[in-house]
Protein backbone atom coordinates (compact mmCIF):
# COMPACT_ATOMS: atom_id res chain seq x y z
CA UNK A 1 0.00 0.00 0.00
CA UNK A 2 1.25 3.01 -1.01
CA UNK A 3 1.49 6.06 1.66
CA UNK A 4 -0.60 9.06 0.72
CA UNK A 5 1.32 12.58 0.33
CA UNK A 6 1.20 15.02 2.88
CA UNK A 7 0.70 18.75 2.07
CA UNK A 8 3.00 21.26 3.24
CA UNK A 9 0.03 22.86 5.75
CA UNK A 10 -0.39 19.61 7.17
CA UNK A 11 3.47 19.07 7.45
CA UNK A 12 3.78 22.47 9.44
CA UNK A 13 0.73 21.69 11.74
CA UNK A 14 2.52 17.98 12.55
CA UNK A 15 5.35 19.29 13.14
CA UNK A 16 4.30 22.06 15.72
CA UNK A 17 2.74 19.41 17.62
CA UNK A 18 6.02 17.68 18.12
CA UNK A 19 7.62 21.09 19.06
CA UNK A 20 5.11 21.92 21.60
CA UNK A 21 5.70 18.41 23.05
CA UNK A 22 9.19 18.59 23.15
CA UNK A 23 9.32 19.54 26.53
CA UNK A 24 8.06 16.23 27.34
CA UNK A 25 10.65 14.35 25.79
CA UNK A 26 8.75 13.67 22.28
CA UNK A 27 10.95 13.11 19.36
CA UNK A 28 10.22 12.88 16.18
CA UNK A 29 10.71 9.21 14.47
CA UNK A 30 9.55 7.10 12.19
CA UNK A 31 6.36 4.47 12.49
CA UNK A 32 4.56 2.65 9.96
CA UNK A 33 7.27 4.61 7.36
CA UNK A 34 5.76 7.85 8.42
CA UNK A 35 7.00 11.15 10.65
CA UNK A 36 5.59 10.13 14.18
CA UNK A 37 5.89 11.48 17.40
CA UNK A 38 7.94 9.33 19.70
CA UNK A 39 8.44 8.92 23.77
CA UNK A 40 10.87 6.34 24.66
CA UNK A 41 10.94 4.83 21.62
CA UNK A 42 7.24 4.48 21.57
CA UNK A 43 4.40 5.99 18.77
CA UNK A 44 1.66 8.41 19.74
CA UNK A 45 0.88 10.18 16.85
CA UNK A 46 2.16 9.71 13.65
CA UNK A 47 1.41 11.81 9.94
CA UNK A 48 -0.53 9.52 7.06
CA UNK A 49 -0.89 12.07 3.84
CA UNK A 50 -3.14 15.16 5.48
CA UNK A 51 -4.26 13.27 8.29
CA UNK A 52 -2.64 12.27 12.20
CA UNK A 53 -2.98 9.04 13.76
CA UNK A 54 -3.62 9.43 17.72
CA UNK A 55 -3.28 6.60 19.67
CA UNK A 56 -5.81 7.46 22.25
CA UNK A 57 -6.67 3.83 23.75
CA UNK A 58 -10.06 2.72 22.72
CA UNK A 59 -11.45 2.76 25.99
CA UNK A 60 -11.03 6.72 26.31
CA UNK A 61 -13.23 9.73 26.62
CA UNK A 62 -10.43 11.16 23.60
CA UNK A 63 -10.90 8.51 21.49
CA UNK A 64 -14.72 8.77 21.25
CA UNK A 65 -14.32 12.26 20.49
CA UNK A 66 -11.68 11.45 17.99
CA UNK A 67 -13.50 9.35 15.92
CA UNK A 68 -16.68 11.69 16.30
CA UNK A 69 -14.53 14.27 14.41
CA UNK A 70 -15.77 14.58 10.82
CA UNK A 71 -13.78 12.63 8.34
CA UNK A 72 -11.93 10.78 11.51
CA UNK A 73 -11.92 6.80 11.27
CA UNK A 74 -10.40 4.03 12.94
CA UNK A 75 -6.77 3.60 11.51
CA UNK A 76 -6.57 1.04 9.27
CA UNK A 77 -3.14 0.72 7.43
CA UNK A 78 -3.38 -2.49 5.73
CA UNK A 79 -6.58 -1.26 3.81
CA UNK A 80 -8.38 -5.15 4.84
CA UNK A 81 -10.94 -4.00 7.55
CA UNK A 82 -7.94 -4.91 10.23
CA UNK A 83 -7.92 -1.55 12.18
CA UNK A 84 -5.60 -0.94 15.36
CA UNK A 85 -7.60 -1.02 18.70
CA UNK A 86 -6.29 2.70 20.05
CA UNK A 87 -5.43 4.47 17.14
CA UNK A 88 -7.47 7.36 15.71
CA UNK A 89 -6.58 8.87 11.85
CA UNK A 90 -7.87 12.48 12.52
CA UNK A 91 -7.83 14.61 8.71
CA UNK A 92 -6.89 17.95 8.58
CA UNK A 93 -10.19 19.82 8.54
CA UNK A 94 -9.72 19.14 12.26
CA UNK A 95 -6.42 20.08 12.83
CA UNK A 96 -7.26 22.51 15.92
CA UNK A 97 -7.98 19.65 17.34
CA UNK A 98 -4.77 18.40 16.71
CA UNK A 99 -3.15 19.50 19.92
CA UNK A 100 -5.59 18.34 22.67
CA UNK A 101 -5.38 14.64 21.37
CA UNK A 102 -1.71 15.06 21.27
CA UNK A 103 -1.94 15.76 24.63
CA UNK A 104 -4.37 13.21 25.26
CA UNK A 105 -1.93 10.45 22.86
CA UNK A 106 1.38 11.67 25.35
CA UNK A 107 -0.61 11.04 28.42
CA UNK A 108 -1.99 7.33 26.96
CA UNK A 109 1.77 6.30 25.91
CA UNK A 110 3.62 7.54 28.90
CA UNK A 111 1.53 5.32 30.87
CA UNK A 112 -1.85 7.02 32.28
CA UNK A 113 -5.16 7.77 30.92
CA UNK A 114 -5.70 9.88 27.97
CA UNK A 115 -9.03 11.56 29.19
Amino acid sequence: MDKPESSAAATAAFEGLGADLASAGVLMGKMFGARSLMLSNKALACLNGDKVVFKLGRDSQAFALALALPGASLFDPSGMNRPYKDWVEVPFTSQQKWPALAEAALRFVAGGSSD
